[in-house]
């Protein structure tokens, strides 16, 4: 099953959400800031991202992200500690998040989902 992490607020989830319903694609929808994976999940996902890197992961536009400070301090973080960060705030993530059982992809781009998924 493909996992599909979004924020219901967020105008580019609802338009790959809905563009992935049109395609047929199953997914189990999860909302990021009521469920943010868990540390175990969040490493898990990093595992199979093989096109990212941790601190890709990131929603570096975000209010939480520039609150916090993070641009300043994340090179000095471990990878532990970055785990935590997005883990303990679903607004940390970079979304919406596709997982599946090939890949990973953060943000939407139609191209990227077709190569992932298939299409």
């Amino acid at each position: 099953m493909n996992k599909f992490y979004e924020y219901k607020k967020c105008t580019t989830c609802r338009k790959a959400k809905k563009y992935l319903e049109e395609q047929g694609v199953d997914l189990e929808v999860i909302d990021m800031v009521e469920e943010p994976p868990s540390e175990y999940e969040l490493k898990d996902i990093i595992s199979k991202a093989d096109n990212y890197e941790i601190d890709q992961f990131f929603n570096t536009r975000g209010k939480v992200y520039k609150e916090l400070g993070l641009k300043e301090k994340l090179d000095d973080l471990s990878f532990d500690e970055k785990i935590e960060l997005l883990t303990s705030n679903g607004m940390l993530i970079k979304r919406p998040m596709l997982v599946t059982e090939k890949g990973v992809i953060l943000g939407f781009k139609e191209e990227k989902y077709d190569e992932l998924l298939e299409l």
